[in-house]
């Protein structure tokens, strides 16, 4: 659904978001890093925290402290890479 929104809905609101990394960009991390239910807690949060007030700002999700992947460019979730 995070997906379907990015490429379908996002473009049209253009380049509105008050905060970096976008709200919806923000959700697929999370929900990546922290799995369903504490993902979309976290992304309600970052929504509720968007508003005409905010500060805005650069904003990324805290990492899970055993997620062992890693995220491309486009959200997709990768083995870690041990270079």
């Amino acid at each position: 659904m995070l997906h379907g929104y990015r490429a379908v809905i996002s473009p049209l609101y253009g380049d509105v978001c008050r905060y970096y990394p976008s709200c919806s960009a923000y959700a697929v991390t999370a929900v990546q890093q922290h799995g369903l239910v504490k993902g979309s807690a976290l992304s309600a949060a970052r929504i509720a925290r968007c508003h005409p007030w905010a500060a805005g700002g650069e904003d990324d999700v805290r990492p899970h402290r055993a997620f062992r992947y890693d995220l491309t460019p486009h959200g997709f979730v990768v083995p870690l890479r041990k270079d």
